[in-house]
């Protein structure tokens, strides 16, 4: 897909003063170089016309977070099954895949969606996932827990404290499997980026898109089936998952993920009758409105920076990653390169020294990148000769 980049380039060195801005020395100079970088910014379209039929619901790009749709989706609700993703997230992120789980009593005969798991039976962290992820099982899910932390509570404290280290201040968990509770709530953008994370981990999005596999019981093994209730993984392209849930209380709660031509979409519908309609809408928007494309390779941009007291007068920088940014199709895109007036010596190798900076045709900065140093300058020793002239 062809789109307009219209590169506007301004090298800010000291030989043209003007087109900076006047970069204080002290607290504020050093602020300079502990700007967000990345994406900074939502690049959204002002008018989507998407029929969705949920309470609450958000489409976002998995890799930034961006909005590209959403309806009251900072709302809180209930999530019913769709806690498992953050259940599996906590999981996985504690005990190794291959590690064998005895079933513990409180596993047993759990209310709701089971795999009907047998106390003292053993299994793999990895079979009570595809139990946990598949067929929806709370008996895994209490497993787990006691697996992770050798509590239910404990369990819950990890879950919690998960999200907020994620940022996320609106979710409470309260169980790991997501059977009613008042106190047990999140926003639709919340578990969009709980999701987000958790497809990060190539076990998690291995599971979620499995659609059949057979895992073991007392100890024998391929003797209990599971199969995934995602029915987009049957009727949607690029699809990979992720989670149902439903209880009366919370209404159909669906989380959706699907790829192409490098773009992921997460989808979040939290009560909503028509669920599947509504993802393959929300979804189809996404694929139809963005685009993935590159805005800096590795290496691409060059500048020098002029050093106060070094060795060396200047510095060379450059941009030692790649930039990528999912964008409105057809959009123009600016580029800036900022760099201060000039540095003090010492400059270390790998430092930052300044951005590219990335706006939209509306002049909304919306992505940022690093530029750094690719050799050191060290600070100029005066000889005793210099000294004398200099005083």
């Amino acid at each position: 897909m062809f789109f307009a980049v219209i590169v506007t380039v301004f090298m800010i060195l000291s030989a043209l003063p003007l087109a900076v801005p006047d970069f204080p020395q002290g607290a504020g100079y050093e602020d300079f170089f502990l700007k967000k970088t990345g994406q900074v910014a939502n690049i959204t379209a002002s008018d989507a016309d998407v029929a969705v039929t949920a309470q609450k619901s958000v489409l976002i790009e998995a890799g930034s977070g961006n909005i590209l749709f959403g309806s009251n989706e900072r709302g809180k609700a209930g999530m019913a099954s769709t806690t498992k993703i953050m259940t599996a997230l906590v999981v996985l992120n504690t005990l190794p895949t291959d590690t064998v789980v005895t079933v513990p009593k409180e596993a047993v005969g759990v209310e709701g969606s089971s795999v009907h798991l047998e106390e003292g039976e053993k299994l793999t962290v990895e079979e009570l996932l595809y139990g946990l992820l598949l067929e929806s099982g709370n008996d895994c899910a209490v497993a787990l827990a006691f697996a992770c932390t050798g509590s239910y509570e404990k369990f819950m404290q990890k879950m919690n404290d998960t999200a907020v280290a994620m940022g996320i201040t609106d979710t409470n968990f309260t169980n790991p499997h997501g059977l009613p509770d008042p106190d047990h709530y999140t926003s639709a953008y919340s578990l969009a980026t709980i999701t987000a994370e958790a497809l990060k981990n190539d076990v998690f999005r291995r599971i979620v898109s499995t659609k059949n596999i057979c895992i073991s019981r007392g100890g024998e093994k391929n003797m209990r089936c599971l199969t995934n209730h995602n029915r987009l993984l049957n009727c949607y392209d690029g699809v990979i998952g992720v989670k149902t849930g439903y209880t009366k209380s919370t209404g159909r709660c669906l989380v959706s993920a699907a790829e192409r031509g490098g773009v992921r979409l997460i989808a979040v519908t939290l009560n909503d009758r028509n669920d599947w309609t509504s993802h393959k809408n929300m979804l189809d928007y996404g694929f139809s409105m963005y685009e993935r494309i590159q805005l800096a390779a590795e290496n691409s941009v060059s500048v020098q920076v002029p050093v106060t007291g070094g060795r060396a007068p200047f510095v060379n920088a450059v941009n030692k990653e790649a930039a990528y940014s999912v964008v409105l199709k057809g959009s123009d895109v600016f580029e800036r390169v900022i760099t201060p007036h000039f540095l003090y010596a010492p400059v270390r190798s790998g430092d930052i020294v300044g951005y590219i900076e990335y706006y939209n045709s509306d002049g909304v900065l919306f992505y940022r990148l690093c530029l750094v140093a690719t050799e050191d300058v060290e600070i100029k020793r005066l000889s005793f000769f210099e000294k004398l002239i200099k005083d």
